[in-house]
């Protein structure tokens, strides 16, 4: 309280000054019209930026969140898409039962690590065990395919990237279906290799790269990339075709993990099948 008052008491005549200065102002802008409409407008458009700014840093802080829901209002889109039901209809004696079952759910999920500049990248995400994820489930992004499940925990789990040597995927020229394997070499973080299709094949640049679907993992369709360039295998009969991923793992923020309900069901199958 002292300090406060020799303040006053030093500084008396200039604080006196500014009030009197202030009030001739607030005179002056009261009694002349095109003062007094300067001081609004003035005024208005300070008090606009500020409520700007305020509303923008809000937005931002409110990104994470609307990000959150989009995601999820994604997952269940893709739950109710025809294409994640397998069709009841039986075709015997003009006999059709025309329902549909779930082949495959969609949980979304955030990316919380990642790595491209390694031989054998991996992510994790931010879902787990308790949120319906397993191992061998697929995992895309809104732009294409991501990897597959490797690990999970009860709250996390981890992704063998398409960014990995050791993973080779199904994958098919949309055009044509005809199809090979898929497996990246270690170098590009956008590109990978697409292997084991025949040179008689007609292709081009620019020839859309999917998912084949001869898996129990991924479903038929998944975007992959385009092809980019291409060439004859030396000694083979096979081309050698360079995709450019449609994904650009740097960028990798959401993703989807994607299960398929039957896969139990057609792995049992296919094990009969090879012991026969």
């Amino acid at each position: 309280m002292r300090t406060l008052i020799k303040f006053l008491l030093k500084y008396y005549y200039f604080l006196l000054f500014l009030l009197f200065e202030l009030f001739s102002v607030l005179l002056v802008i009261e009694n002349n019209n095109y003062q007094k409409s300067s001081f609004l407008n003035s005024a208005n458009s300070i008090s606009g930026n500020i409520y700007k700014s305020v509303s923008s840093f809000k937005s931002y802080i409110d990104l994470y969140q609307k990000n959150e829901t989009l995601s999820a209002e994604n997952s269940r889109l893709y739950n109710s898409l025809k294409s994640s039901f397998k069709s009841n209809k039986i075709s015997l004696l003009e006999i059709y039962d025309s329902t549909y079952f779930q082949q495959y759910v969609t949980i979304s999920a955030h990316v919380i690590n990642n790595s491209v500049n390694r031989q054998n990248n991996y992510l994790t995400i931010d879902k787990g065990k308790k949120h319906g994820v397993s191992e061998e489930m697929a995992v895309i992004s809104p732009t294409g395919i991501v990897g597959i499940i490797k690990n999970v925990s009860n709250n996390y789990a981890s992704v063998i990237s398409i960014l990995n040597t050791n993973l080779h995927i199904s994958a098919m020229i949309k055009k044509n279906d005809y199809f090979g394997s898929l497996v990246w070499d270690g170098k590009n973080y956008r590109e990978t290799t697409l292997k084991d299709i025949p040179n008689h094949v007609k292709i081009n640049i620019g020839d859309t790269i999917i998912t084949s679907g001869y898996s129990s993992i991924f479903p038929k369709g998944k975007l992959i990339g385009v092809i980019s360039d291409f060439e004859h295998e030396k000694g083979g009969n096979f081309y050698l075709i360079t995709v450019k991923l449609s994904t650009d793992f740097k960028k990798l923020s959401y993703v989807y993990v994607v299960g398929n309900l039957l896969k139990q069901e057609q792995k049992d199958l296919e094990k009969i099948s090879e012991n026969d």
